[in-house]
């Protein structure tokens, strides 16, 4: 707060290289993710299992999602899947990354993690529009009938930063405004 005004002032301006710094952990995990579905592909015969670890807890497979999580929309026609699942993501991994180096308000931690889900956007983004067949998912986990789920819908290193990246940005973001109330808070009794 600026004690001449009373204003809050803004955070310093970050540089572009400040910025760019993190991009390279979501370039990071596109690379990660599309060696991975390259390795399934290469090794593990469509719709079998290769690995179990821990009895069928956790089995490597080879499947492929023409929908989004869950399957949601594979069974949509052609067209409809090609705006909904490759052309709105398209829009929205560019409207996330204007945002992304227009904003100066980001802590680092939030750009690291805005970053590992645009990773894991751009991972999937590629094999729906580059893979025929769909998204290459090969993370199988059961569930033990949570939710009504014998097995975890079938998954990737993308959708894995997604989530992971995704839930730590959303509680930062939490944490943040809780830090920035509490500070309003304190400096309106001062």
């Amino acid at each position: 707060m600026n004690a001449v005004s009373g204003t809050v002032s803004e955070k310093p301006k970050e540089s572009f290289k400040r910025k760019l710094i993190p991009v390279f952990f979501g370039i990071g995990v596109f690379l990660f993710d599309q060696i991975t579905k390259w390795l399934v592909v290469k090794y593990i015969p469509l719709y079998s299992v290769k690995m179990q670890f821990f009895g069928d807890f956790l089995q490597i497979v080879h499947v492929r999602n023409l929908g989004a999580a869950f399957s949601v929309g594979g069974n949509l026609p052609q067209i409809l899947r090609s705006v909904l699942l490759a052309a709105i993501p398209v829009v929205i991994l560019i409207l996330v990354m204007i945002v992304y180096f227009r904003n100066n308000t980001f802590t680092w931690l939030q750009r690291w993690l805005i970053c590992g889900v645009a990773g894991g956007g751009f991972g999937n983004l590629f094999d729906r529009v580059f893979r025929k067949d769909g998204v290459i998912d090969f993370i199988d986990v059961k569930f033990y009938g949570l939710f009504g789920f014998e097995r975890f819908p079938t998954f990737n290193m993308a959708d894995s930063f997604i989530m992971v990246c995704g839930i730590l940005l959303m509680i930062s973001f939490l944490v943040q405004v809780r830090k920035e109330k509490k500070n309003k808070e304190k400096n309106t009794k001062n």
